[in-house]
């Protein structure tokens, strides 16, 4: 069970985070359905940023501090990727969903261009440091101690460096935009640009900035998911977990909360399609790996979650409320 939910953690980490992101950039009006170009992109460049420092033997004694810039780069370039968006649908006034689909086609075809015209290789990998005793390192987990209770081996036994950053970033975020001004005022240009606009408000500077934090989170998460979830390899695709991420976004119904619990739960259904093969109750000191011995095939866990999602949606899409501004683009002369 321990085993379980510590991988459900590794899982719902990507998917917390980068839902995040879809809220901030919907709650300033701004579609973003890039999320998942904007994950592979940011992932290319954390993964790149990885490779070369680990060739120097400094970063590869000093694990968690490459794990750390290689982060920081990846939420930078997905910001800066972010932009395509920002500038199409503010500056261009273009359809957002064309803009974000547009995004989502362009980042894999750019990185693995860049994969292959550098590395000529079809994945670039970065576990591929080799430490002073002459094995591989890979990056680790950034606090082992099985010396604990259940609740603390959870959260606190195989833990990434990463899984402590996104949780910071998740409560800091949802507290800035709740109950601070730049918050009241980047939902204020979600759900009324123009009332927004006649009280001062900078309204394309709030959308700007709300798609923004939201491509930083996604190259962020994109990153964390490559380097804790899919072996250090970046290979112009993350799953698709950006899109699983939207929905968990509207199940939440672009509530901080309601996204916890919704990564959560799709997390676990996520993790559950990789590691059944290993899940497994004791009786009589015989262990059973149950789901294993029902014989299904591999392809039948990996469908769950995304069934689930269209049973979830199914169910709470009337209850959804999607800030009343999000894809119409500003106008100042509209009423």
């Amino acid at each position: 069970m321990i085993f379980l939910l510590q991988k459900t953690l590794i899982f719902t980490i990507p998917l917390l985070i980068v839902a995040l992101a879809g809220m901030y950039a919907e709650r300033s009006g701004i579609i973003n359905i890039a999320l998942d170009g904007i994950m592979i992109f940011g992932s290319f460049f954390g993964a790149l940023c990885a490779h070369i420092l680990r060739q120097d033997p400094f970063f590869v004694d000093h694990n968690q501090l490459t794990f750390l810039i290689a982060m920081v780069l990846a939420a930078v370039s997905g910001a800066i990727f972010s932009l395509l968006l920002s500038f199409s649908a503010i500056n261009l006034k273009a359809d957002q969903t064309i803009g974000g689909t547009a995004l989502n086609l362009l980042a894999p075809a750019i990185t693995l261009f860049l994969i292959k015209l550098f590395f000529s290789k079809d994945a670039l990998e970065m576990e591929t440091a080799i430490g002073g005793d002459g094995k591989p390192v890979d990056f680790g987990f950034a606090i082992l101690n099985e010396d604990m209770n259940p609740v603390g081996q959870v959260f606190f036994d195989k833990a990434y460096l990463s899984t402590f950053i996104a949780i910071g970033l998740f409560i800091l975020l949802s507290v800035l935009i709740y109950k601070t001004k730049t918050g009241l005022r980047l939902r204020a240009c979600g759900e009324h640009p123009q009332a927004a606009a006649s009280v001062g408000i900078n309204v394309n500077k709030m959308r700007y900035l709300g798609t923004t934090v939201s491509g930083a989170l996604a190259g962020f998460g994109g990153y964390v998911y490559i380097a804790t979830v899919a072996n250090g390899t970046a290979s112009g695709t993350v799953a698709g977990i950006g899109f699983l991420a939207l929905a968990i976004m509207i199940f939440g119904n672009w509530k901080p909360l309601g996204i916890a619990l919704g990564a959560l739960l799709f997390g676990f259904l996520k993790c559950l399609s990789v590691i059944y093969t290993q899940i497994n109750i004791e009786i009589g000191g015989e262990k059973i790996y149950f789901l294993n011995d029902l014989k299904l095939p591999m392809y039948f866990y990996n469908m769950i979650p995304y069934i689930a999602v269209l049973i979830v949606l199914a169910f709470t899409s009337k209850k959804s409320r999607a800030p009343k501004a999000e894809g119409i683009p500003y106008d100042k002369g509209a009423r």
